[in-house]
Order: C-alpha cells, then structure tokens, then sequence
C-alpha cells in the first residue's frame, strides 16, 4: 500500500488572451512572487516577438515541409523540442546508490521543458525578459540553444545508465 497522498490534477484555466492551455501554464511558471500581470507581459510580449521574427524571416519557421503561420503553433513544436523523454533516478538496492533511468511523465516533461525555458532566459543578460524567453524559445524550435542542450544532457546521462533500468520499478 503506498504511503502517498493521491494527487490533486487541478483544472489549468485558459489565458484571457490566447484562450490557450499551454500559454496559461507558461505564465504560471514564469510568475514570480504572485506577479501574474507581469508574467502575462513577459509572456505576451515574447509571442509577440515569435511573431514579428516569423514576419522577418519566415524561412526559419519551416519544419518537415510544413510552414508556420502562427506564433503559437511555432510555441508548441518549440516546447515539444525541449520535452525530455526519460531521466535518471537515484534508487538505493543494498546499500549501493544506482542512477537509473526511468520514462517521464507528460506532465512532468512540460513542465521540466519550461522550468528550463524560464531558467535560461533569465540567464541571457542584455536583453530584456520577453526577448530572452522568445529567443529561447525560436532556438528551441530550430534544434538548438540552451534548453536543447539541457535535454540532450538529460538524454546522455539516461543513455550511460541504461545498464541499470532494470532496477527501475
């Protein structure tokens, strides 16, 4: 019998804007200090920016011979990129400490792949927050940056420990 509490699945309320799920829960993580309106501005602002780059060199934004249109098409494959798929555990067998790698949840892999976006554009210095998280964002989608780079080290140290997935459990 486990020892946890069940888990509480609260329902996300849309954006007001873009009556969307995924941008509702980007500006929830990027929320600091219960400032919503200026995560809805930062958050905004970088669609925003998605936007006017897509306008400046739309042959960017093309992926597997299909065009976007839509900034927030480009949002969601760019997200889906920084999705990892597996992650190391630590598990104890006998006294030793093993890493293993274990599947990730989709809701976890979301909500990692925007604790990154959040992490590393407010590491980017000289340009302001919507910037850094809309480049991070155009980097994402186009196979590359920070966050990418993040979820391939995720993915190595997975695939360096696959002699132990068989104590996940």
């Amino acid at each position: 019998m486990s020892r946890r509490g069940k888990t509480i699945v609260k329902r996300v309320t849309l954006d007001p804007k873009y009556n969307s799920e995924l941008v509702a829960h980007m500006i929830r993580v990027i929320m600091q200090d219960g400032k919503k309106t200026v995560a809805e501005k930062i958050v905004y602002g970088a669609i925003d920016k998605v936007a006017e780059k897509m306008k400046e060199d739309p042959s960017k934004f093309v992926k597997d011979e299909k065009t976007f249109d839509d900034p927030l098409e480009v949002v969601a494959a760019a997200i889906d990129n920084m999705k990892p798929q597996v992650e190391v555990k630590t598990r104890r067998v006998g006294g030793t400490t093993y890493p293993v790698p274990v599947p990730i949840a989709p809701n976890r892999q979301l909500s990692l792949a925007l604790r990154w976006t959040t992490q590393y554009a407010s590491a980017r210095h000289g340009m302001g927050m919507p910037a850094a998280v809309a480049a991070e964002i155009v980097d994402a989608f186009q196979g590359q940056g920070n966050v990418i780079k993040k979820r391939d080290d995720v993915h190595k140290m997975a695939q360096a420990n696959k002699a132990f997935a068989h104590y996940a459990w």
